[in-house]
């Protein structure tokens, strides 16, 4: 009898267990996606409030192939994988890198954009005259990426760099150039694209997309981007959509959803229109 009543348990703790499985694998019917509104021409707030650019425009494209009803809020960058944790939304988009120590806390889809990091600089200094070069250095390859940052050296010595604080971009500049520059962080992008116009800082370090996008600008006539441009190694393997570990199945949902992105076309369009360069990730 008592064999009979722990086998009866076994199974009702089993079907139980199954429930619950697939309650959690169940697809969601509404998420909220945050982005810092603060990264234009990625996400961005208008003098109306509004979030608008590439990431916003591509969230709620992603939305409506998954079929799911999107909120989309601002969120300060430093805020957004704690409260990411905590419940407070479902994904991030935000330019954000899919790296090894940010995989430790949270997962990422497969990335929706590549996009190199890069420095801006006046034009009439000895780095902007060498101008925007084509060439990608992926600091997985030590010994060419090292060859680029020891020729860039020279042409920042005793630079302020100003960059955002608590981003790979920062990482970047303490590891490669902290013996060479001084590195000014700011809370977010607009502060340091304001210092750099003033002329409290030298150069900024950020995604060249974001650069090209401030140097458009009219009071930056006299800035480019200049030198190569960095992907890999502390850059990670693109810029994703974070989201909890456990919610794999919006994982399953997204990851689909950004190939059809790629596939008809949409993320290229978007990218153009928004970044001036496609940023389609190379499957």
């Amino acid at each position: 009898m008592k064999i009979h009543r722990l086998a009866a348990a076994a199974a009702v703790f089993g079907m139980l267990s199954f429930v619950q499985t697939t309650f959690a694998q169940d697809a969601p019917k509404a998420i909220t996606i945050a982005s810092e509104g603060a990264y234009a021409p990625w996400n961005f707030t208008t003098a109306d409030g509004k979030l608008d650019g590439f990431e916003i425009e591509l969230a709620n494209d992603l939305c409506a192939r998954m079929k799911v009803e999107c909120t989309i809020i601002a969120q300060d960058w430093e805020g957004l994988i704690p409260s990411l944790k905590v419940g407070k939304f479902d994904v991030i988009m935000a330019g954000m890198f899919i790296t090894p120590k940010r995989l430790e806390t949270i997962d990422f889809t497969q990335p929706y954009a590549v996009d190199p990091g890069g420095f801006a600089v006046a034009k009439d200094s000895e780095l902007g005259k060498l101008g925007r070069l084509a060439e990608k250095y992926n600091l997985n390859d030590e010994a060419a990426s090292a060859a680029a940052i020891e020729k860039l050296k020279p042409l920042l010595k005793g630079k302020m760099v100003g960059v955002q604080a608590a981003t790979t971009m920062l990482e970047f500049l303490k590891k490669y150039f902290a013996d060479t520059i001084e590195i000014r962080e700011y809370k977010t992008t607009e502060q340091h694209d304001l210092d750099l116009a003033a002329g409290r800082i030298d150069a900024l370090f950020a995604q060249q997309t974001a650069l090209a996008a401030t140097l458009a600008k009219p009071e930056f006539a006299d800035f480019t981007v200049a030198g190569p441009g960095f992907v890999g190694g502390l850059f990670g393997f693109g810029t994703g959509a974070g989201l909890r570990k456990e919610d794999a199945k919006l994982k399953e949902m997204l990851n689909a959803a950004i190939d059809g992105a790629i596939a008809d076309g949409t993320i290229k369009r978007l990218s153009e229109k928004w970044l001036k360069a496609d940023v389609t990730p190379v499957k």
